[in-house]
């Protein structure tokens, strides 16, 4: 079973070496395709530089900067593998968590798998309001799509890619999480949910999400929930 680890890139320059080089230490059959979101801080350099040397396998460039979704939704366009996975580019995830989560969809078990910080794996100690925050928006989205999920903010979601490359996402930035989440629900995909290792950074490490962020990701889950796209997206095909 083959995985794409879509990897979105803004102004990560500092780590997304690192990030590649961890993905690449999986033992598993996987492709890597980063995605420059128009960087300014010299990562569309060290992409390059992993791309000549073979270290990802395709480098999509947006001519702007058009957010984290639409990164992420250019990636799958790409992606050729079995199942599809993001991978943020600034060390927080852990890539050796991978073939644990793989495996519940390569059982046949689960059409997509959530890795949950919040489940008991081990993390970096860290803000606790933003725990509230999650905990916060994951309620509010279980309130809606009827799961019963811990991490519904969670960066890792693998997708089985024939399901993640019909669902009409839409989401441009960070409202990704919720879209995904929702159409998920209303695609009637079973989902699983395991313990993932987490290592969070500071705002003066370069964490990039703010209340602004957890504010728009409220009114994204009444607006992905309540108003779903028409079409036979939902059935399988």
């Amino acid at each position: 079973m083959k995985l794409s680890i879509l990897i979105p890139v803004y102004n990560e320059a500092g780590t997304i070496a690192a990030v590649v080089e961890q993905v690449r230490a999986v033992p598993l059959d996987c492709e890597v395709i980063a995605i420059d979101d128009c960087s300014a801080d010299g990562s569309g350099d060290v992409l390059e530089g992993l791309l000549k040397s073979r270290r990802i396998h395709r480098l999509v460039r947006h001519p702007v900067n058009r957010g984290k979704g639409a990164a992420i939704r250019s990636g799958i366009t790409e992606a050729s593998g079995d199942v599809i996975v993001i991978q943020d580019a600034d060390l927080e995830y852990d890539p050796a968590d991978l073939p644990a989560l793989l495996k519940p969809i390569k059982d046949g078990r689960a059409d997509a798998v959530y890795g949950s910080r919040f489940q008991g794996g081990p993390h970096r100690v860290l803000y606790f309001w933003h725990m509230v925050g999650n905990s916060l928006l994951t309620l509010m989205s279980n309130m809606f799509t009827n799961l019963n999920l811990t991490d519904m903010e969670t960066c890792y979601k693998l997708v089985k890619a024939d399901l993640m490359k019909r669902l009409p996402l839409t989401a441009n930035r960070f409202g990704i999480e919720v879209e995904l989440t929702a159409r998920l629900s209303q695609a009637g995909a079973r989902i699983w949910e395991l313990p993932i290792s987490y290592s969070g950074r500071t705002y003066a490490e370069g964490k990039k999400i703010t209340w602004k962020d957890g504010a728009a990701a409220l009114w994204h889950i009444i607006r992905y929930n309540l108003a779903p796209p028409g079409g036979d997206w939902r059935k399988p095909r």
